[in-house]
């Protein structure tokens, strides 16, 4: 079993930005197919900064805390997104979790189904706009 995480706005579609979403898909699957959904709360801002396997989270001045990010997706093997900036990438692997760029317009699910079949066009080509 295997759990990838999809930020969203409209729990059908990928969002543009992984930091900016309202909430993260994370698809349990099974046999290369999501056997279940489950919603949960993008944890940006506000609250204790994240941790991480130990590791201090990094607020931005807009609110943003990887770490805690990271930590509402722990248990997730990789995220598909449409948009996400290097120092997001990076609390992501630090914590275990593959960041995987996407360039679709499929729904949430077709697109991890697509990923676990091989057939979704994927890249690492974050964004630098981040400071």
């Amino acid at each position: 079993m295997k759990k990838i995480a999809v930020p969203s706005d409209d729990g059908t579609l990928i969002a543009a930005h992984f930091g900016r979403c309202a909430f993260f898909l994370v698809f349990e699957t099974e046999d290369g197919r999501a056997v279940r959904k489950e919603v949960r709360a993008n944890g940006q801002g506000g609250g204790e900064p994240g941790q991480c396997h130990g590791a201090e989270g990094h607020d931005h001045a807009h609110g943003h805390n990887h770490a805690t990010m990271a930590d509402t997706l722990y248990d997730c093997e990789a995220i598909l997104c449409g948009g996400m900036g290097w120092r997001a990438a990076d609390a992501l692997k630090a914590c275990g979790i593959e960041p995987l760029m996407v360039q679709t317009n499929l729904p949430a699910q077709e697109a991890v189904e697509a990923w676990l079949a091989g057939s979704l066009a994927t890249g690492k080509g974050f964004c630098q706009c981040h400071h």
